[in-house]
């Protein structure tokens, strides 16, 4: 194991709040010096912490703990009738591990789902720079995982493999077919291959309950969210999901 005591880590300054409307947030950072590796990021993800490109965050605000970690717990995992549902319409979907760097075919599906999506966020407008920063990474097991129709890419799941689990960084897909709730497709998928590599956890990143874009997680139960310093299930209410 590294000792963690002996890393360096930088404070953004203040920042108007991605998902909370009139908050300042602010970003702790990993040196992007340190010499990061899978088993790192492995121990950083058990405090918390997630990567964007080659650097490792996690939320740091001085007035909000908004933002909480959340994973779900695999081997406990049981489909709604919703997700069942879905996993049924997407059957007939094929999935492949694409190369985990740029490509046209990739871009071209990361940028019509962000100017469809995200047109009014940080994100819009796409570019190449923007996809190879975000999504790519030099010393992280990142997995893209395409799922096409009859050869036709619909989805990409970026997956990054952690010790205890995978790390579920971002998802985009055909804006054009909504019938198919691909982003519930995909982590639905993600959940299953956790299964299938014998990981315990599927780490989903930050749960905000007052932000309706980050709430949905609460629908993966068991649901657990860090928080006093120690993993705990979720016990926030949730729909009924159908």
């Amino acid at each position: 194991m590294t000792d963690l005591s002996t890393l360096r880590f930088f404070r953004t300054p203040a920042h108007s709040c991605s998902y909370l409307e009139d908050r300042q947030a602010s970003t702790l950072f990993v040196d992007p010096q340190a010499q990061l590796s899978p088993e790192l990021y492995s121990e950083l993800s058990l405090l918390g912490f997630r990567r964007s490109g080659d650097y490792l965050y996690r939320p740091h605000c001085d007035s909000c703990n908004a933002c909480i970690p959340a994973r779900v717990r695999v081997d406990d995992f049981r489909p709604r009738r919703r997700h069942r549902r879905i996993l049924k319409n997407n059957a007939d979907l094929a999935v492949n591990r694409e190369p985990a760097r740029f490509s046209r075919e990739l871009y071209n599906l990361y940028a019509a789902y962000i100017n469809d999506r995200h047109g009014d966020g940080d994100m819009y407008p796409p570019s190449e720079e923007q996809f190879t920063n975000f999504l790519t990474c030099e010393w992280a097991d990142t997995h893209f995982y395409g799922f096409r129709q009859q050869g036709k890419l619909v989805a990409v799941a970026v997956t990054d493999q952690l010790g205890d689990g995978l790390s579920a960084v971002y998802t985009f897909f055909d804006p054009a077919l909504p019938e198919r709730s691909l982003g519930v497709m995909a982590l639905l998928w993600q959940i299953e291959q956790c299964q299938r590599l014998q990981l315990p956890y599927l780490y989903l990143g930050y749960w905000i309950r007052q932000c309706q874009k980050m709430s949905y997680k609460s629908q993966y139960q068991p649901l657990e969210i860090l928080a006093s310093g120690s993993w705990k299930q979720q016990t926030e209410p949730s729909d009924s999901g159908g």
